[in-house]
């Protein structure tokens, strides 16, 4: 059953991390109407992180576990999201940004992640775990909105301004290797997949590739090569920006652990 927790482990922390980056634009979104789409889609993403969360907690039967205490006290190596996830949209990891962030990151971002989501949701709405399908159903019509969001930004962002689309060619650059942890298996992603729980993601691989490429091509920008360093966030090995976000994001509960909140 351990390997089956990692498994809803990995899915959750992948909403919980890119839900808290999502969120850093709130205050300082590009127009009005993005501060509030980003908000909404980072809602989303830690209402999927909670369920998830709270469905491990019921798996595990111990009495102790609970949404909070896997979100608020567990440390950078029991994280297992993808490590595209936890990278920010700042200058220090793309030069073509002004200021602190920059939204052509967030957008590729969230583009390449939700295409993959929409088809992994999708799937797991008939897994033979019935909350997990649940889970799944819910979480599908949040991930059709934030690509067909993000897919709009791109074309919107690439197809625009010689500005516009030099930075959004860069994010994509700078993104898209990391893309490959999508398809390097876990042990507890192909555990999952012969219980008839999880799906395997490579299933996905060509549709997810052919829709990066389409809309890639028609936003005029160039698909760029995905290969490079494969990175192991879902395996407990992350960059060293994952310690900064749970920082921020654990501070609060880790200083009032008894809190009722």
């Amino acid at each position: 059953m351990a390997g089956y927790q990692d498994y809803l482990l990995h899915l959750a922390d992948n909403a919980l991390i890119l839900g808290q980056r999502n969120a850093e634009w709130c205050g300082h979104g590009p127009v009005i109407e993005e501060d509030l789409a980003l908000a909404n889609n980072a809602l989303d993403l830690i209402g999927q992180a909670r369920l998830l969360y709270q469905h491990v907690a019921t798996v595990r039967k111990d009495g102790k576990s609970s949404e909070d205490l896997l979100a608020f006290f567990r440390d950078v190596p029991d994280f297992k999201n993808y490590t595209l996830l936890e990278l920010p949209h700042s200058t220090a990891i793309l030069p073509t940004a002004r200021g602190d962030r920059d939204y052509a990151v967030t957008v590729a971002r969230n583009f390449l992640y939700s295409a993959l989501m929409v088809q992994v949701w999708a799937a797991l709405t008939a897994s033979n775990d019935a909350q997990l399908a649940a889970i799944a159903s819910k979480s599908l019509k949040e991930a059709q909105y934030h690509l067909r969001h993000a897919h709009d930004w791109v074309l919107r962002l690439g197809d625009g301004t010689e500005e516009s689309r030099r930075r959004m060619q860069a994010a994509f650059d700078y993104l898209m290797p990391f893309t490959q942890e999508f398809w390097t298996p876990s042990a507890a992603e192909s555990a999952a997949v012969k219980t008839g729980a999880g799906v395997d993601v490579n299933r996905f691989r060509a549709e997810w590739e052919a829709t990066v490429a389409d809309t890639l091509q028609a936003a005029t920008l160039k698909l760029p090569s995905s290969k490079g360093f494969v990175t192991t966030g879902k395996h407990g090995v992350h960059s060293e920006h994952l310690g900064f976000v749970l920082a921020e994001m654990q501070s609060l509960a880790r200083a009032h652990p008894e809190a009722v909140w």
